[in-house]
């Protein structure tokens, strides 16, 4: 299975980076994941639920880090078992390029399933990758604007004649916006 894709963020590249070698944040965003943790400098151990038609099981598997440019790539390396339900295994090259108004983040991820998860074939496995990526992105969005906010909307325009605090100071001493002076 051949997947790619990219997404514009509303973050730094810098705060995009850290929070994808975050695994709190990972774990946050990756859907079915029970746990992810450092076993060793660029290794994580992950354990999560995956459901792939009638296939249901707990994986556990490993992932590692190479080729990692700081702060703008790395590949991930993964590869994971479910017992009796079957196995998965590939890489993918996450790649953050910085945007006027934040970055994007792209990749391109090769994977190849066996067991009884092969069996269900090969449309639906591409399906539900595809489902769990968009689920990912949806989540790491959400997560970065829980942690480092909404971009402003104003950002870059210039205050306007009238605005909210000289309508509030008019208020304030009990005239109208016309003929309220702000404060010196």
């Amino acid at each position: 299975m051949e997947m790619q894709g990219s997404r514009p963020l509303a973050i730094t590249q810098q705060q995009a980076w850290e929070s994808l070698n975050d695994p709190e944040v990972l774990k946050a965003c990756i859907p079915g994941c029970d746990s992810i943790e450092a076993t060793g400098e660029n290794a994580y151990a992950i354990t999560m639920a995956l459901k792939i038609g009638p296939v249901s099981a707990r994986f556990k598997g490993n992932i590692a880090l190479s080729d990692i440019e700081p702060p703008s790539s790395y590949t991930l390396g993964f590869e994971g078992s479910g017992g009796p339900a079957g196995f998965g295994k590939g890489s993918a090259k996450v790649t953050l390029t910085p945007q006027d108004a934040g970055c994007e983040l792209s990749y391109s991820a090769s994977a190849s399933v066996g067991g009884k998860i092969a069996q269900v074939g090969q449309r639906l496995i591409d399906g539900v990758a595809k489902s769990m990526a968009e689920k990912f992105f949806t989540r790491f969005d959400e997560e970065m604007q829980r942690r480092f906010g909404p971009p402003p909307e104003d950002a870059g325009e210039e205050p306007r004649e009238g605005g909210t605090l000289k309508k509030l100071w008019g208020k304030l001493k009990g005239g109208s916006q016309e003929d309220a002076a702000a404060p010196d």
